[in-house]
């Protein structure tokens, strides 16, 4: 076997932590998987790779080992792609922020994949910064603060963000004037899932951005959820605009305090920072980035 397959394959299972998912995420038999690092671990004469019946971890030959099989690969890649004249081809896992996936990424998605038809798209939902590495997943799409040291961001956009409540809200609290006016006012608590702790309200004024902490009937996690608490009357909320485009438009929420607006809130392009981007992640980021400046969020 080539040995650069080798380190194709030591690698995927050094990330996914299994020589089943290497196989699987490789296309290959697993006895070929089994094989091929008796042959590596035999050639070089040290063990990569602890294997328990739960799971498979690098040993510190091995650790040293996928470091340098990461450099390797990601040069014969960038070698290979400047001598032909072709476009990005294979598998591309990505996993994408519910609510930008539905209104911005999948309605385009048709363009994408007829700019490049040699790529193949695995799509997965959520909300957390999940383990990219370990999860053998390429990219992340995410909105927000920017915490995790693991993964390298790349920041595509910035979406206007609105403070809002209902009219029956307003009308049974009354509309507050400024960040002063919040006595007698609850908001819908939107819990971080890293800290478990409820996000404060964000203001822009002249003296800076303003927090504003309120209790409230109830706290959620999921942005369905959140907007649909301010539509039924719970509290005040702040969204990205887009969210609740119809409902301002319907009257069904109200926004408040127009001219001290939320920041704007970031979108981010994620992926590990001890991977080289590959010509399949960086044709998609790029893409992100034109679909999100011609949303003008």
């Amino acid at each position: 076997m080539d040995r650069f397959r080798e380190m194709q394959i030591f690698v995927r299972i050094v990330e996914r932590r299994s020589f089943t998912n290497a196989a699987d995420d490789l296309h290959i038999p697993r006895a070929t998987v089994t094989n091929a690092m008796q042959r590596l671990e035999e050639r070089l004469g040290t063990r990569l790779l602890d294997r328990t019946t739960r799971q498979v971890n690098p040993t510190l030959d091995g650790e040293a080992y996928y470091d340098r099989c990461l450099r390797l690969l990601a040069d014969m890649e960038e070698a290979e792609a400047s001598f032909r004249d072709s476009a990005p081809k294979g598998l591309l896992r990505v996993n994408l922020q519910g609510t930008l996936a539905r209104h911005f990424v999948m309605p385009a998605l048709p363009d994408f994949l007829h700019r490049y038809p040699a790529l193949e798209l695995s799509i997965g939902e959520g909300d957390r910064l999940v383990d990219l590495v370990q999860e053998g997943i390429d990219c992340v799409l995410r909105a927000g603060d920017l915490k995790d040291s693991t993964m390298v961001g790349r920041k595509i956009a910035q979406m206007e963000q609105v403070t809002c409540a209902s009219p029956a809200y307003l009308a049974r609290h009354g509309e507050p004037r400024s960040v002063e006016d919040f006595a007698g006012h609850q908001s819908v608590n939107y819990v971080s899932g890293s800290t478990g702790k409820p996000y404060p309200l964000e203001f822009s004024t002249r003296a800076g951005v303003r927090l504003v902490t309120l209790s409230g009937p109830i706290s959620v996690m999921g942005a369905d959820i959140y907007a649909a608490s301010a539509i039924a009357g719970l509290g005040l909320i702040q969204v990205p605009r887009y969210r609740i485009a119809s409902e301002l438009a319907e009257g069904r929420l109200c926004v408040v305090l127009p001219d001290c607006p939320p920041p704007p809130m970031n979108v981010w392009v994620l992926y590990p920072q001890n991977r080289q981007l590959s010509s399949r992640v960086r044709v998609f980021a790029d893409w992100l980035t034109e679909i999100f400046a011609r949303a003008q969020v």
